[in-house]
């Protein structure tokens, strides 16, 4: 698993996390932005799977 920055270095170095990251609704790409603690693919899914669960605005796609 290769580690990164931060998300944004993540997403611009990773063209599967970048992808992955334009499929996810804008409410919950707001949240892993804020979020800041995600350097990896493998972080950036789980994240995204935590936040849907946790039942954020737009999780549910």
């Amino acid at each position: 698993m290769e580690q990164y920055l931060c998300l944004t270095d993540l997403l611009d170095q990773d063209l599967s996390a970048y992808e992955y990251f334009q499929t996810l609704p804008p409410e919950l790409q707001t949240a892993l932005r804020r979020d800041g603690g995600v350097a990896s693919f493998e972080e950036l899914q789980a994240r995204a799977a935590h936040l849907r669960d946790a039942g954020l605005p737009g999780g549910a796609y």
